[in-house]
């Protein structure tokens, strides 16, 4: 894959363990002179 880009997987729970990280994409959302920095949960099904 060209240009393959790795994001975190970020645990939400502990008491599941593994089954609880989940890939999450850094987002900084801007507007005029405010900014938000938060992050989304990335689909990563394969189809």
């Amino acid at each position: 894959m060209r240009n393959a880009e790795q994001y975190p997987f970020v645990s939400a729970d502990v008491a599941l363990g593994e089954a609880s990280f989940r890939p999450y994409l850094p987002l900084t959302l801007i507007y005029q002179r405010s900014s938000v920095t938060t992050s989304g949960l990335l689909d990563t099904e394969q189809a």
